[in-house]
């Protein structure tokens, strides 16, 4: 990976970062990074259940359809590297092994800054989850004493992508990240997700949404930059910047 910046998200799910991060992966490929997400598990009990009304369903079937959806999805956003735990799901559980194989991941790829879920949400556990697991993995690839004599990570910036429900979950946005000139990607993205076709109206909402207050935050009508699609995030660390 020498030469181009990188970038780290880690889902719970197999569609998660395509719903919640989708612009900001299109975004930084076309900036120059490499993207790698790492998919926890692919949703298979409980985030599939258009397929499981399908007569003739497995565990196998659903797994194996989830993971063609997100590879494609990540084909229409230019990910540069996307792999798959498949740690099941409903409820997600990681052990020890399991959280080295991510910082493994994560010493690999080095990431500029990382996305993850929202630190509560009790609608899905496993979201809340995986965001103290991406938290965990973070500190202990910093350890000079994991694997003495690898590359240890730096300090990369942890971003929280929205939820579903931001007002039940604490989640309160500090950045806005204007995806417009890469929405046709994650709408492409969003439509490779055939299981949960539900969503893709409402995450379009959203993005509009999002677009408003990226305008609004901008500078409004006294010079704001016409943004008519966004993404939010809240970022877990302080940032150190010369200028704001």
């Amino acid at each position: 990976m020498a030469g181009n910046k990188t970038a780290l998200v880690i889902s719970a799910h197999a569609a998660d970062f395509v719903w919640r991060a989708g612009g900001a992966i299109a975004k930084h490929q076309t900036l120059g990074y490499d993207v790698t997400v790492v998919c926890l598990s692919y949703g298979e009990r409980g985030e599939s259940a258009k397929l499981w009304k399908e007569s003739g369903m497995t565990l196998e079937k659903v797994k194996a359809a989830r993971r063609i959806e997100a590879e494609n999805a990540a084909v229409a956003l230019g990910v540069h590297d996307i792999q798959f735990m498949d740690l099941g799901d409903y409820p997600l559980i990681l052990e020890r092994d399991d959280k080295y194989k991510l910082v493994d991941i994560i010493r690999e790829v080095q990431p500029s800054f990382m996305m993850s879920h929202s630190q509560y949400d009790q609608y899905n556990t496993d979201h809340m989850y995986t965001t103290s697991i991406a938290l965990e993995a973070r500190m202990i690839a910093q350890a000079w004493g994991h694997n003495p004599g690898e590359k240890v990570l730096g300090a990369p910036q942890l971003y929280l992508f929205e939820p579903h429900q931001t007002e039940q979950m604490g989640w309160k946005p500090d950045t806005f990240l204007d995806i417009t000139d890469v929405w046709d990607k994650k709408r492409a993205a969003i439509e490779c997700m055939e299981g949960q076709e539900h969503l893709w109206d409402y995450y379009t909402n959203v993005a509009e949404n999002r677009g408003n207050h990226f305008r609004r935050n901008s500078g409004g009508q006294s010079g704001g930059r016409p943004a008519r699609y966004a993404e939010g995030f809240q970022s877990v660390f302080p940032r150190t910047v010369d200028e704001l």
